[in-house]
């Protein structure tokens, strides 16, 4: 079809639509998996829904660690609105084009829920370290103020770090319109670069991975000196947001791991399952890991420090 030919009348290098070429023809099994998909995403809202009305309904809930909680389940929900509903028609459809625009509006969100993500993580690991290592000074330094700037910070930080590399794929001459994978990613857009290109993730992702271990490192280096109830204590408070923390990582991890693989090397189903996981693992597990702290809470059988 001539509408979604590479137009490059002006031999400028730039496609006008991009191609996913990691779909499959799978005949009256797309239905299936379109009510696969659809199961998840209405999952993924429903979970986070509760967690947002919750926070916002229960009043010994407005606390600065349940409103970073509150605001998580917001990005996830950001997050999947990005991707779900295009991938969605995309599993129907019998072409898998995109246009450059939307191309770049979709990158954009996927980006900046995974920034938001891991910035998010970042603020709630400080919040986890004030509370422990300085129980007495907490309501004073996590004012209203104070989690108010943490959040415009962990808001603003990504968009301010991604603006390198939107810069960066948009400017770039590319030598070809195929993406392998389902869904638009600056990685992707890069490796169809006609020249070699290298992308500094180090103030992205390791400069928050780095300050969330060295307030665990500062929060065991406390712990060492306290009582073994202290220790439980303190346990039980970072627990959720550890496991929350891991599983991002490995998520990011993973994605991350896939650019340095030819799609022809690895399974495709392995490689859409892995490529899709931090958009759909961590939409759900954080709600259903904080549910259970967030209701007990609210019953009165369990207590974070704060």
């Amino acid at each position: 079809m001539r509408l979604f030919e590479w137009d490059m009348n002006n031999n400028s290098g730039t496609p006008s639509y991009f191609e996913f070429t990691v779909f499959s023809d799978y005949g009256s099994l797309r239905y299936l998996f379109f009510c696969l998909c659809l199961l998840i995403y209405m999952t993924i809202i429903s979970a986070n829904l509760v967690i947002v009305l919750t926070v916002c309904v229960e009043k010994s809930l407005h606390q600065p660690m349940y409103i970073f909680i509150c605001c998580l389940s917001l990005n996830s929900l950001y997050g999947s609105a990005g991707f779900f509903p295009r991938f969605l028609m995309d599993i129907l459809s019998d072409t898998h084009f995109i246009s450059r625009q939307s191309c770049f509006i979709q990158m954009y969100v996927v980006h900046t829920y995974e920034g938001h993500e891991m910035t998010l993580l970042t603020v709630m690991s400080y919040d986890r370290l004030v509370a422990i290592c300085q129980p007495l000074h907490y309501h004073r330094k996590m004012t209203f103020r104070t989690v108010l700037c943490l959040l415009v910070f962990a808001v603003l930080h990504p968009v301010c770090i991604l603006i390198y590399f939107f810069y960066l794929s948009i400017s770039l001459t590319l030598c070809g319109n195929k993406l392998n994978r389902m869904f638009c990613t600056s990685w992707a857009v890069v490796q169809l670069s006609c020249v070699d290109t290298t992308v500094n993730t180090v103030t992205s992702i390791f400069i928050p991975l780095f300050f969330v271990l060295y307030t665990y490192l500062r929060i065991l280096l406390v712990c060492r000196r306290c009582s073994s109830e202290f220790r439980g204590k303190a346990l039980q408070t970072c627990l959720p947001h550890i496991v929350t923390f891991v599983n991002f990582c490995m998520s990011v991890f993973i994605e991350i791991s896939l650019t340095l693989y030819k799609l022809n090397e690895v399974n495709i189903f392995v490689f859409v399952a892995l490529s899709l996981e931090f958009l759909i693992v961590p939409p759900i597990s954080n709600p259903l890991i904080y549910a259970s702290c967030t209701l007990l809470r609210v019953a009165g059988l369990f207590q974070w420090h704060r």
